[in-house]
């Protein structure tokens, strides 16, 4: 397979240069794709419900359980949000449930300039989406644990703003809460 992409990819360059080369403008261009983009598509396409992506700023700690990996994307923190959002988006076997810290919305913008912008731009972003507040401590504690059976990505952002990681713990996208609460009720009876 390797070999098989090589071969394209040299294919591809003889064309562009031998088209430059006769005066015309290469028809196709190798587009790039970030690493952490690659490696978010794969995560999304591997993972399922119990699993979590984090969008973590800057001075996001890395953590020591091994089912965390931390990729650093060096990227505006709102694009990898929105980049995370669109891939679970395309994805019918996963949805994310967002939890965002309690302490964001009391961040004064005298002490972080610039969260005021930052949380009408996340509040945007996520418009479409409910999110739930959770202290920051408690959300670390549940990846903490999450990290013990199930695999977690955190995307560490170049943002320098406290308390703004996006934390997306992945539900069954093809089973809600509400089914299930459902099927455990009639289980139950059923058991009577």
């Amino acid at each position: 397979m390797k070999r098989f992409i090589f071969a394209v990819l040299i294919g591809l360059a003889w064309l562009s240069v031998a088209g430059t080369c006769a005066g015309q403008e290469p028809k196709l261009a190798l587009v790039s794709i970030p690493k952490w983009r690659a490696i978010l598509a794969r995560r999304v396409q591997e993972f399922g419900h119990r699993n979590w992506i984090v969008i973590a700023d800057a001075a996001y700690p890395a953590q020591s359980r091994p089912g965390i990996e931390t990729v650093l994307t060096k990227t505006d923190q709102l694009q990898v949000v929105k980049a995370v959002l669109d891939e679970l988006g395309r994805a019918k076997h996963v949805r994310p449930v967002v939890y965002l810290d309690a302490e964001l919305p009391h961040v004064g913008e005298q002490d972080a300039p610039g969260v005021g912008e930052y949380r009408r731009a996340l509040k945007a972003l996520l418009a479409d989406r409910e999110s739930r507040a959770l202290p920051h401590e408690r959300i670390i504690d549940r990846l903490d644990r999450a990290g013990e059976k199930f695999k977690v990505l955190i995307l560490k952002t170049d943002l320098t703003l406290p308390y703004t990681s996006v934390f997306l713990e992945l539900d069954c996208g093809y089973w809600s809460p509400e089914a299930e609460q459902q099927l455990r009720k009639t289980i139950a009876r059923e058991k009577k």
